[in-house]
């Protein structure tokens, strides 16, 4: 049984997943002492909101089997853009107004609700996003099982590699996360076992 327009990631979609997760590793190469910079930067904030529009395709997709838990998701994910984003605005403005991390911490501490709002409070909000993608995508089994596990490893890694700003643990990461989403993006997903029947009685 084919899949329906609905049920189906479109090609736009599909070329997010990849072009999201690899813009933002390829940010990391632009770190200078452990900071995104306005280049890097820049190259985050734009990254975030592309790989969220592949991201919500996918959700669409999984709504067809848990529209519930896809709905929340959705919700959790915009939130996510706003915090991914606001990372990268960081870095852009800390370098265009010559601020050192130090700086940039004092400035941040002078507004304490407004900083917890836009950056350490709401920061986990991706990675939460990424995780419980991951979780669906394992439990609707849409995707290859390895496509879920790694996401779900990748966002557990993900506060490891940013926390610290290593550079060699933050590569390590992008891979892992870059990997599931392009053999995503590449292979059509497949209705759920646990997936409406079609009118002949089968689970399509």
């Amino acid at each position: 049984m084919h899949d329906s327009p609905r049920t189906s990631v479109p090609l736009l979609a599909r070329a997010c997943l990849v072009a999201g997760p690899l813009l933002f590793a390829a940010s990391t190469f632009f770190w200078h002492d452990g900071r995104y910079g306005a280049t890097g930067g820049t190259i985050v904030a734009l990254s975030v909101p592309v790989w969220t529009y592949g991201i919500l395709a996918l959700l669409d997709r999984m709504g067809t089997v848990l529209p519930r838990y896809a709905a929340a998701l959705r919700l959790l994910a915009l939130f996510g853009v706003v915090a991914g984003a606001a990372f990268g605005f960081q870095g852009f403005f800390e370098q265009v107004y010559g601020m050192d991390a130090a700086g940039s911490l004092a400035a941040l501490e002078q507004h304490p609700v407004t900083a917890g709002l836009l950056l350490w409070w709401t920061g986990p909000l991706f990675p939460l996003t990424l995780l419980l993608l991951g979780a669906g995508l394992i439990r609707t089994r849409q995707l290859p099982l390895p496509v879920g596990l790694l996401i779900c490893a990748g966002a557990v890694l993900f506060p490891a590699s940013r926390i610290p700003r290593a550079e060699w643990i933050a590569h390590i990461v992008d891979v892992v996360l870059l990997a599931p989403f392009l053999i995503a993006a590449l292979r059509q997903p497949r209705q759920s076992a646990a997936g409406p029947a079609d009118t002949s009685g089968r689970r399509s």
